[in-house]
């Protein structure tokens, strides 16, 4: 793989091997253990080819390393072939045994490599990353028969002979790409003795008038160089770019680092590094810049859990504070990297040690309530070569990422993917309590990825509003004269259209609100449970206006005398507003008035239409109520029998 292996931290060699009198091997070693996989790799495949066979410790030591080599220059069939040999002259390290897995396991082989995690976990039960490739391995086959939706595609026209990967789109209209490679174009003539192929440079892919993407061009400014640069992640108002740097010399071994880069008009000044440890051997690499103020990277760092892990520590931080490593829920005793944050608690990367196809696979996590939830984006985005480095456009189920799927050399090449017509809206309704249109009317919508936004309802009082998969939304509604409602939607991570309908139904200030399905028991202030519903909604309604007082006013019908409806209607309301303090409402924001059957209900539009008896307007007064016959007198006598509030203030605490 062509990426930065530059950015892998040297392993460790067997001590027995400094001691090999053989200048080849001795060679092999150096190379190895600093880091110069493609070199060191060549060498131990002539030393293995010389070494007889009798010499079955140094054979089994020299094809394993020889497998370690090829696996981080991205050589599975050869990687497989050095582990298979080392077994073969049972070599003394057992993970032998477990890259063997993940050799097969990345060429697709899943039932041999299942084979072979079995027989690793025999000698190491509790193995995390064999559990887990056993896990991809019986998923993927799945995966590839029922994939997504997703359409992948090769971008031929971005893709050169040589290697590319990590797009990054640049700007708001997303309309630029810079993108990483080791194309013929890039800085310097020599060729890495890392990867085999030149060190990679920035280059830029910017679209034309008409929205078609132009061929790409280096950038030609003071961030390339003859060394290693790439993964670039920009602040969001475009003026810096963070990236990976990896120099190299004769006395040194590679180790990454994050630096910076200002942007000045057109042109990239050379960056500055990132001093994100005090100790300059640590490795930093694959910087990601998120909207919640954090940079997230990739390190080896003592702390983790294994391989590189990806951390993350407050751009205000750098320099004073150590980073925080993302846990367990992320992190595995496997590699995760390419970190890429969409939203504040929304992050991609990738992984070969949760269970996968094979490879990197590109996985999305999700923070909730300080716990990351991670999911397989599964085939076609995933394969079981390396998928790494994804990019979005924007809001947009579409964008950019790398791959080394079915590519021989097992070079990077960049892919487009979407996810055609999958849309899902929220729209409905902003009326007042009678179902009326609220001139004016508009809606906050409020989004776990940092959405927020202000819709003005439109002339049939609806409003509609375009929303993502898996987001969670907080909704006011507002309207002038009239109180606030809130209401939450949870959209489904589903891979349908959809149109998800939220109404609002707003109370007025300026007169009082039915409380509809109020319940007591007969002759009795005792609310009955059938009316708890209603209760905790008015609860609700008094937590999204904090600053509003009401007051509960009780009615009763035409029956019995003045005295004793008075007194049950008082009982009543008082009973709604003890409900209301034990529910958290404050006592001083709450009135109870009984007005037993002194204000007969005038009978609005809704109720007319319901009851076609009933003119819209008529006040429901004895006089009127004696004229109707025994049942329509029971139905308007039920009607008058009511529970309502009324806003008396809007200013509660705001002096």
């Amino acid at each position: 793989m062509t990426r930065f292996l530059s950015f892998l931290t040297v392993i460790s060699t067997v001590v027995w091997l400094f001691s090999c009198k053989s200048a080849k091997l001795s060679d092999a070693v150096e190379r190895h253990e600093r880091g110069e996989y493609y070199e060191a790799a060549q060498i131990y495949r002539r030393v293995y080819q010389k070494t007889s066979s009798k010499k079955t410790h140094l054979r089994g030591s020299v094809a394993f390393h020889t497998g370690e080599c090829f696996q981080k220059v991205n050589n599975p069939n050869r990687a497989l072939s050095g582990y298979t040999n080392a077994i073969r002259y049972k070599y003394i390290d057992s993970t032998a045994v477990l890259h063997q897995a993940q050799m097969n396991h990345k060429l697709g082989r899943y039932a041999e490599a299942i084979k072979q995690y079995n027989a690793f976990l025999e000698i190491d039960p509790e193995n995390r990353l064999a559990k887990n490739g056993i896990k991809g391995c019986e998923s993927a086959p799945e995966w590839k028969k029922n994939p997504t939706r997703h359409k992948v595609k090769k971008m031929d026209k971005w893709n050169s002979r040589d290697g590319e990967f990590s797009p990054m789109f640049y700007g708001s209209d997303y309309d630029q790409i810079i993108f990483t490679s080791s194309r013929k174009e890039a800085s310097g003539d020599e060729k890495s003795p890392i990867t085999g192929v030149k060190n990679n440079d920035f280059f830029l892919i910017r679209q034309d008038e008409k929205k078609q993407w132009l061929k790409p061009e280096a950038i030609s400014s003071g961030v390339n160089t003859e060394f290693d640069e790439g993964t670039p992640s920009f602040t969001a108002d475009g003026s810096q770019m963070y990236y990976t740097y990896c120099a190299s010399g004769e006395d040194s071994q590679y180790t990454a680092e994050i630096r910076v880069s200002a942007r000045s008009g057109a042109q990239w000044a050379a960056g500055t590094k990132v001093e994100i440890f005090k100790d300059s051997t640590h490795m930093a690499a694959h910087p990601a810049v998120g909207a919640d103020g954090y940079l997230y990277f990739v390190s080896d760092i003592e702390g983790g859990y294994g391989g590189k892990d990806i951390w993350r520590i407050s751009l205000d931080g750098i320099g004073s504070l150590f980073p925080e490593n993302l846990g367990p829920e992320i992190n595995t005793p496997g590699d995760e990297m390419f970190p890429y944050i969409r939203e504040d608690s929304l992050l991609y990367f990738s992984s070969d040690g949760h269970p996968g196809m094979g490879g990197l696979d590109i996985f999305r996590a999700r923070e909730s309530r300080g716990k990351w939830l991670v999911e397989n984006m599964k085939a076609p985005i995933n394969s079981q070569g390396d998928d790494f480095g994804i990019t979005f456009m924007g809001k947009k189920e579409s964008g950019y990422f790398s791959s080394n799927r079915n590519d021989g050399k097992g070079t990077d090449h960049i892919y487009s993917f979407d996810l055609p017509g999958t849309y899902v809206y929220v729209e409905g309704w902003i009326l007042d309590h009678e179902e009326n249109d609220l001139p004016g009317a508009t809606v906050r919508i409020v989004g776990k990825d940092g959405t927020n936004e202000r819709i003005f309802a439109r002339g049939d009082a609806t409003y509609f509003m375009e929303v993502t998969p898996g987001m969670e939304y907080v909704m006011m509604a507002s309207a002038p004269d009239h109180l606030n409602r809130k209401q939450t939607l949870s959209v489904p991570n589903e891979q349908k259209s959809e149109t998800f309908y939220v109404d609002f139904y707003l109370p007025p200030i300026t007169r009082p609100v039915l409380i509809e399905n109020i319940f007591y028991d007969f002759d009795k202030a005792t609310l009955r449970p059938e009316s708890k519903e209603a209760l905790e909604e008015l609860i609700a309604m008094l937590e999204d206006n904090p600053n509003v007082t009401i007051e509960l006013l009780a009615h009763t019908d035409r029956k019995g005398s003045e005295e004793y409806n008075l007194n049950l209607s008082q009982r009543r309301a008082q009973s709604v507003v003890d409900y209301l303090i034990k529910g958290g409402i404050a006592p001083d924001r709450l009135v109870a008035k009984g007005y037993g059957k002194s204000t007969p209900t005038t009978v609005s539009k809704k109720v007319a239409e319901q009851f076609d008896f009933l003119p819209e307007g008529q006040e429901l007064n004895i006089e009127f109520i004696e004229t109707l016959d025994p049942i329509q007198q029971a139905k308007a006598d039920q009607i008058n029998r009511r529970t309502e509030f009324q806003v008396l203030s809007v200013t509660y605490r705001l002096m």
